[in-house]
């Protein structure tokens, strides 16, 4: 089946497909022929996957499914959130991104964080929703080269490693995105 992934994240598409472990053909919005990137203008992960999902499900009319998803630190108000991917402003930066973390976190005892993820799928008789959620917290400062966006920051449970030094096969196991993709793969297997 065909699926258009309503993103141009590099990154994510990479690790979405290796996730779909070839179950799916993916379709990045500028395959489809959408150069723009669709606006994110909500406060909610859900609701910024669903904008994304319909807008490119309305300009292909493929099956489209987007993903939303980012970075929560509790102490933090919940920042980086839906800002995540341009949390240090435009154009979306992920070292500036990290780096503005790591000083919004200096003297902060409680680096408790979460990466959450919602995943929505338009161009069906109804819209359907995935979510997956990985607890951790935030190193003192970056380590690993693996990954993108927060990754050589994010120490998830269990582990003494940041997402960037994990190796990426038990990345994609135990990430919020990993968690979201189980279900939504179990989904698309009923199709």
């Amino acid at each position: 089946m065909d699926l258009i992934l309503a993103s141009n994240n590099a990154g994510k598409i990479k690790e979405i497909n290796e996730l779909l472990d070839g179950t799916h053909h993916i379709i990045s919005l500028q395959a489809a022929g959408i150069k723009e990137d669709i606006p994110e203008p909500f406060f909610t992960f859900k609701e910024n996957a669903l904008a994304k999902a319909k807008y490119a499900f309305e300009k292909t009319g493929i099956v489209t499914f987007a993903e939303d998803s980012g970075l929560v630190v509790p102490a933090l108000n919940g920042d980086p959130g839906v800002f995540s991917a341009r949390y240090a402003g435009e154009p979306k930066n992920d070292l500036a991104n990290t780096q503005k973390l790591l000083k919004e976190l200096d003297g902060i005892k409680d680096r408790d964080a979460y990466y959450t993820t919602v995943i929505c799928i338009a161009g069906l008789d109804t819209m359907h929703y995935f979510s997956g959620k990985c607890e951790g917290r935030i190193a003192a400062g970056m380590k690993g080269n693996g990954g993108f966006g927060y990754d050589p920051v994010f120490i998830p449970d269990g582990y003494d490693q940041t997402f960037g030094q994990l190796p990426a096969a038990l990345k994609s196991a135990i990430s919020h995105r990993a968690k979201a993709m189980k279900a939504f793969i179990a989904f698309l297997s009923t199709l």
